[in-house]
């Protein structure tokens, strides 16, 4: 189990930083709310009908989860994987880009989509170059 190109160090990357951040809304959600933009209320003061923090650990346990799988695919060299990201790559920039424009997500969390997008790209270049070789 090694990383063996270009292509691999990509997913290899992406996957310890969705793991960490995962790990760090699962520790801290209120932690992640304040890091994409969104308004953090003490816990004290949520109705017992909010869900925020609920919804924020299971995002953040399946950003843990999707990062694991990205290291394991680049530690065993799953070009197919690699290349089943790219277009969802890119329709994950697609959605979380239109909350933002559509006013339900606010600015900040434009980032999101930015590191989707340009994951998918270096990801999708380094395929293609490999390829070529």
């Amino acid at each position: 189990m090694k990383i063996r190109d270009t292509s691999g160090w990509t997913m290899f990357i992406f996957g310890i930083m969705a793991f960490l951040l995962g790990a760090l809304g699962i520790i801290r959600p209120e932690l992640q709310l304040s890091m994409l933009g969104f308004e953090v209320a003490e816990r004290a003061a949520r109705a017992s009908s909010d869900y925020t923090l609920t919804f924020m650990t299971a995002a953040s346990m399946a950003s843990v989860n999707m990062g694991i799988y990205y290291v394991l695919a680049a530690l065993n060299d799953v070009k197919i994987f690699y290349r089943w990201t790219v277009p969802f790559r890119g329709l994950t920039f697609i959605v979380f880009t239109a909350i933002v424009i559509l006013g339900i997500a606010p600015l900040k969390f434009i980032g999101v989509p930015i590191w989707e997008l340009t994951g998918a790209i270096v990801t999708g270049i380094a395929l293609a170059r490999e390829k070529q070789k």
